[in-house]
This record gives structure tokens, sequence and C-alpha cells, in this order.
């Protein structure tokens, strides 16, 4: 008999939740970008965790929102997609005991699903030690949940645990990447991801929901990568304040994104960026295709 086991595993949440750290935390590589602004993932990120247990392939998805263009209805069908093909859903809270509106609606998407759920309390560092109990009982009280595991995407404190439950309930199965194997991602994407992330972080809250980042070329030398992408917004006054004075603000975001594509491809890189504008980007499907959104989500 195969004793070992493989599945895929749906993290899902409100915004801001903490997904993304979790998931680059338990398989120890950063792939998905984080930011503190709301709705930072836009596609689903799939990850692999491999030991001698078996495989885990994670599925990040976008925080459980309401749409208001088209580029929100793309990120809530990648929500139900990836829902519908998970062998094991692990649900993302913080540690309040009070079952938010966010929080409800995920509970309504989680009535029909099949499989097992497990609460993850994140952001346990936040909390004493037994205010973690009314938080479980608060979340308990609407759904059966498989296992509630508190734990710290931080400093990872529980994902031991939590790992070891994960390999619980998957089924019995040969892995269905390489043990070498981090993600599927294209590195073209892992970078536009990057460059998104240090504009998230370094530009104002009106902007980062308004913008995109798009690879024109990577081109890999011996001992140098040069990188030429393009920060997409939709106003011109965006545009201004991306730039900035004398071009400061992009000099901040690019060298801040410099520093985390050397990690990634381990070379020296060479990044150019560009700023322009595409008016209402978001709610046009010309864009959201051109831009990776196209809704064309494969089944596992």
């Amino acid at each position: 008999m195969n004793d070992k086991k493989s599945g895929f595993v749906a993290l899902i949440g409100r915004p801001n939740v903490g997904k993304s750290t979790l998931m680059n935390k338990l398989i120890g590589q950063k792939i998905a970008i984080t930011s503190n602004k709301p709705q930072t993932t836009r596609n689903r990120i799939r990850t692999v965790y491999t030991d001698e247990r078996g495989q885990i392939v994670f599925l990040d998805t976008p925080g459980m929102h309401k749409s208001r263009n088209k580029l929100g209805e793309y990120m809530v069908n990648v929500i139900r997609h990836t829902l519908g093909d998970a062998d094991l859903i692990l649900w993302l809270v913080e540690p309040d005991s009070h079952v938010g509106p966010g929080d409800k609606h995920v509970l309504e998407s989680l009535k029909d699903v099949k499989v097992p759920v497990i609460l993850c309390i994140n952001k346990t560092d936040t909390i004493a030690h037994d205010d973690v109990l009314p938080v479980i009982a608060a979340f308990s009280k609407d759904h059966e949940f498989a296992e509630v595991i508190p734990v710290c995407a931080l400093n990872g404190k529980g994902c031991d645990d939590l790992v070891d439950s994960i390999f619980k309930y998957l089924p019995e199965g040969d892995p269905f990447y390489d043990e070498d194997t981090v993600t599927d991602q294209p590195i073209r994407q892992i970078t536009a991801e990057l460059i998104r992330e240090k504009a998230l972080k370094c530009l104002n809250d009106e902007i980062p929901h308004g913008i995109a980042v798009t690879i024109e070329k990577m081109d890999f030398r011996k001992t140098m990568v040069n990188v030429d992408a393009t920060i997409v917004c939709e106003k011109d006054s965006h545009k201004g304040i991306i730039i900035g004075r004398h071009g400061q603000m992009l000099k901040k975001i690019g060298s801040a994104a410099r520093a985390e594509i050397e990690n990634l491809v381990e070379k020296q890189v060479n990044l150019q960026l560009w700023v322009k504008v595409r008016r209402d980007w978001r709610d046009s499907d010309l864009y959201l295709r051109n831009f990776g959104y196209d809704g064309k989500l494969t089944d596992l």
C-alpha cells in the first residue's frame, strides 16, 4: 500500500488575515507577496510542501470580499473555483471573538463544501493564551471544524502542529510535483508580484488597488538579469505620485524590488521601471486578460 499522502489545501479568509504570510512560512520561502493593504493577493498561488510523509499543495487565494468591478469578480471566481478543487480547506481568522460580516460571508461559502475544514486562528502573538478559547467558541457555533489550531504566521509558532494536522486529512497518493518544486508560478509572474508588493508598501492607500505590473522583458545573462517592467495605474494623478518628485518614489520602489528579485534569481538584477496610465483597467476585459487576470482557471 502507498503510505504517502498528497493533496490540495485551500487557504481562505478575509483580506489581511495573513494567508500569504502563513503560506510563505510553511514552505520556508517567499513566493506570495504580503502587505497591509486589502486584497493584495489577486490570483490563486500554488506552492508545494514536501517531506517524508508526502506532499501538500497549498492554494493561496484572494481575501473574500464583495466585488465592485470586473477584477473583483475575477478574484471572487478564483476563490469559488479553489474551494471546489481542494481536498482540505484551511480557514484563517484573526483572534477576535466577534464574528463580523466578513467572517459570516466566509461561513456562508463553507455551507456546501464536502471536505474537512481546519479553523486556523492566526496572530496569536497579539493576545494572551487564555483569550484563544472565546475565539474558538465564537467561530465553532456555526460550523463543525475538523480541528481548530492557533498559530502565529510571523514567528512560526504552531506551524508544525498545523502541518501535522493537514497530513491527517489528505488522501493517500503519489506526489504531484518532484520534491524540489516549491511553486509552479513562472519567474516572470513572481517578479511582477514582487514589484507590485513594493509599490503597495510605498504608496498611499488610494493608489494600490488601481495598479498592476507587467514584465516587458526578462533577459537572463551569465551573471546578471535585465528586467524591464511597467507599473500600470488608472489616473494621471496616480502616475505622478508613483513617479514622485524627481523620480524619487519610483527609485524607492525599484530599489526595494531589485533586492527581492536578486534573492529570487540569485543573480545581480538590472531593473528598469516605467509607469503607464490605463484608465479603468479593472473594468476592462481586454486589460484584465493582458495583465494576467483572464478568469481561465484550470482544474487541478
